[in-house]
């Protein structure tokens, strides 16, 4: 092997010979790419690159560095989930052998203690009482006095099924020990007879001896927890492999991985995979594997003779992972990680092939710009769905909007209960996404606590009171448009984005080009979600230790909360300035209320305010702010009936209704009299309202005496605080920035 040009860590390939043929290798952290170099190789128009024959996508770094080291968070969160699983069968163990050996079992020479056998304690025998294989049934266990006899004395077979007393032989072989000479039948005797007989008895016995030995050795239980870095499986597939860049990266970045197949259905994909991973050395730790992947998922899932699920499966195909859920979600292990990419954003998050989006992902998608967050809970609700039926239960410990694609991290359980749940997860919304860009949230069904009399907890399922809107949206008029069913559960876990956070400190920035990226991006992940009550534990520092496995979030935790708004939606429907986002968020924090960012959307404010609080806000904008130029909206626009809520126009709107309303029903002129006189009063209180809310009051609720908010545009209040600066969402950093053109495969 010669190399024409020095390492590159930056994603550029350099050319190299290997094995007497020319390569571009591409270095991506600690692997090295080797991509054939055709004879003639011309860049593509634009800046775009050449035509591939196997696909590698540099603009896809930061997904890859991502998942290595979210792979890593996980594998430790395993090997802490193995320990206290450990420890827990341990003591398990103990607790169940601690009674039984106490126990009384009267023997036939009148002794009442079984342990009281060839000068043995009991407490000793109890305390010393290994813990039986997994093959070993508890009424298989070897008996106190003959676990107890010296290396060089012979006994019974360990593994033979034991009678109904346990019989003790002596240490000479092939004679029986007189204690026990009346529990001896025919058949025992005329086997000590052949054995004593047996030329080879001797043989036999040194067999024997040496079997117990072995066996007696497996059945120890260590004195330390296993080494857990080393020792147990941790097998990664990734099903669509294309150059091996993934598997070879997780085979040399993360420590706990044990074998990674990595596979492809070109055969040229799998001989350029072949070729990546003997250049990096690895021949034993890395397979190639040519195949359909459906295939390889489903014979996983099936055939454990053959083989086994894996900890870790990786889709990242070219378009859609949909026809791949099915196999995967049964081939990955109880408490195994599902990474899933989808990069057909034009399907998930567009209405333009919304029959296709139904027939791929089993919902419709939303038109507005909370697109691509209903994309995410779209392709949730497809893996969520595509598990239910084999009582798997799905929990998203990270679901993120990258560039043109999704990236899912979801733990699959095997939990019929959980299972139970998913319908109280999943929601459709009514997004006005001709008008005003006002939703409501539909849920399928209702899930309860409740409380055992044990003091157990149990859901109960019921289902769900609607519609919860009506054919028109409220705000503006406008008809509303149905989208979903998707997932309406977290889309994170807290506690796994702060493993991956605290990861980042130890690493190399030269191996992981994407930290910035990485720690932006994740920071607003975990600051997003709002919960029904706000609570610190979704800080790093709250979390789990490392030594500690991360919490899973309640089963039946819906997101409270899904979905944002974008201000310059707002002020293009009311025709006016935009105001920044620090007024914003400081008037919904005057009002108490929170306030945070979305990582889907540049500019989006994600709250739990309802939609009239946030167009009273804008109202108050524009009435204190920024007027618009009359005549700016005109009736029939979705913001005209927005401004007839003006608490200016309010009380006049109202009593000019309620005189219509009197004059019809008014008996007499009396009537009529005393109808205009309650008029003109309640015009004269809402007038005093306002004046209240354009003095110095107290903000936070509604305002009882005129029914208005005490709207205040707090710049100070709603200023972030000053702090790292980090990269929340990155630009296109150079053209042709996309999934880039499919590969051809080879000659």
């Amino acid at each position: 092997m010669t190399s024409t040009q020095h390492d590159n860590s930056d994603g550029a390939a350099n050319e190299i010979t290997f094995q007497g043929k020319k390569y571009n290798r591409v270095r991506e952290g600690l692997a090295d790419i080797l991509n054939p170099r055709p004879v003639t190789q011309q860049a593509g128009q634009g800046g775009a690159p050449a035509k591939q024959s196997v696909f590698y996508n540099p603009i896809q770094q930061f997904n890859r560095d991502l998942t290595v080291l979210a792979i890593r968070a996980f594998a430790e969160d395993l090997a802490a989930l193995r320990l206290v699983r450990h420890d827990r069968k341990l003591q398990k163990l103990a607790k169940g052998r601690g009674p039984r050996s106490s126990k009384k079992r009267k023997r036939h020479d009148g002794t009442d203690n079984p342990a009281a056998v060839d000068g043995v304690d009991g407490a000793q025998c109890a305390k010393k009482a290994p813990v039986p294989p997994r093959s070993m049934s508890v009424q298989q266990e070897i008996p106190c006095s003959a676990r107890e006899l010296d290396e060089g004395q012979s006994a019974a077979a360990p593994f033979e099924e034991p009678s109904d007393h346990h019989s003790v032989e002596a240490p000479q072989s092939g004679v029986a020990n007189a204690d026990l000479g009346h529990t001896a039948d025919t058949t025992m005797q005329k086997k000590e007879a052949q054995n004593t007989a047996d030329p080879a008895d001797v043989d036999h016995t040194t067999d024997a001896t040496v079997q117990k030995k072995e066996v007696e050795d497996t059945m120890e239980p260590p004195p330390n927890p296993p080494d857990l870095d080393h020792f147990p499986p941790f097998r990664i597939l990734d099903a669509l492999s294309a150059t091996g860049l993934r598997a070879i990266r997780y085979a040399k970045e993360i420590s706990q991985v044990t074998s990674v197949t990595a596979n492809d259905l070109l055969p040229s994909a799998t001989a350029s995979i072949r070729i990546n991973v003997e250049y990096n050395g690895l021949p034993e730790k890395v397979r190639a594997s040519t195949g359909d992947a459906k295939a390889l998922m489903y014979e996983a899932a099936t055939n454990h003779v053959r083989m086994r699920p894996y900890h870790v499966i990786d889709l990242d195909p070219y378009g859609t992972a949909a026809p791949f859920l099915d196999a995967a979600v049964q081939a990955v292990t109880d408490g195994g990680l599902l990474c899933v990419t989808c990069t057909d954003s034009g399907v998930y998050a567009s209405v333009a092939w919304l029959e296709k989006t139904y027939s791929q992902y089993g919902g419709l998608p939303w038109k507005g710009p909370q697109c691509h967050e209903a994309g995410l809970r779209l392709v949730l609700n497809a893996v969520a769905t595509s598990a239910a039926p084999y009582g798997l239960a799905i929990e998203p410990l990270l679901s993120l909007n990258i560039d043109f694609y999704v990236r899912l991290f979801i733990r699959i359980k095997r939990s019929p209960a959980e299972v139970k749940c998913l319908a109280s997860k999943t929601m459709v919304a009514y997004n006005c996404d001709h008008g005003c860009g006002a939703f409501s949230i539909q849920y399928l069904a209702h899930t309860r606590e409740k409380e055992a009399k044990n003091g157990d907890k149990y859901h109960t399922h019921a289902l769900a009171q609607g519609p919860t809107a009506i054919p028109r949206c409220e705000h503006c008029g406008f008809k509303t448009h149905v989208a979903g069913p998707m997932w309406g559960g977290p889309l994170h876990n807290p506690h796994f984005i702060s493993r991956i956070l605290n990861l980042l400190p130890s690493l190399d920035a030269k191996v992981y080009a994407t930290i910035p990226r990485i720690e932006g991006m994740l920071t607003l992940a975990l600051n997003e979600t709002l919960p029904q009550e706000a609570s610190p534990s979704t800080a790093p520092q709250e979390s789990a230790g490392v030594d500690e496995p991360f919490p899973s979030l309640d089963p039946a935790l819906r997101d409270p909360y899904p979905f944002f708004f974008n201000p310059s939606t707002l002020s293009r429907t009311l025709h006016c300035s935009r105001p920044s986002d620090a007024q914003l968020r400081g008037a919904l924090l005057g009002l108490g209320y929170r306030a945070t960012r979305s990582h889907t959307e540049p500019g989006s404010i994600r709250t739990d305010a309802p939609w009239h609080v946030i167009w009273e806000i804008m109202r108050e904008w524009i009435r204190q702010k920024h007027p618009i130029k009359e005549g700016a909206i005109t009736k029939g626009m979705a913001g005209w009936e927005i401004l007839q809520k003006d608490r200016s126009k309010k009380g006049f709107n109202d009593a000019k209704q309620e005189l219509r309303d009197a004059i019809e029903k008014a008996d007499g002129e009396q009537g009529l009299r005393e109808s205009v006189q309650a008029a003109l009063y309640r015009m004269g209180a809402e007038t005093a309202g306002e004046e209240r809310v354009d003095g110095e009051g107290e903000g936070g609720d509604d305002d009882e005496g005129g029914g208005f908010l005490n709207v205040v545009f707090d710049e100070k209040l709603g200023k972030e605080a000053a702090g790292k600066k980090m990269v929340r969402y990155q630009m296109n950093p150079r053209s042709c920035w996309g999934p880039m053109s499919k590969a051809k495969g080879g000659e």
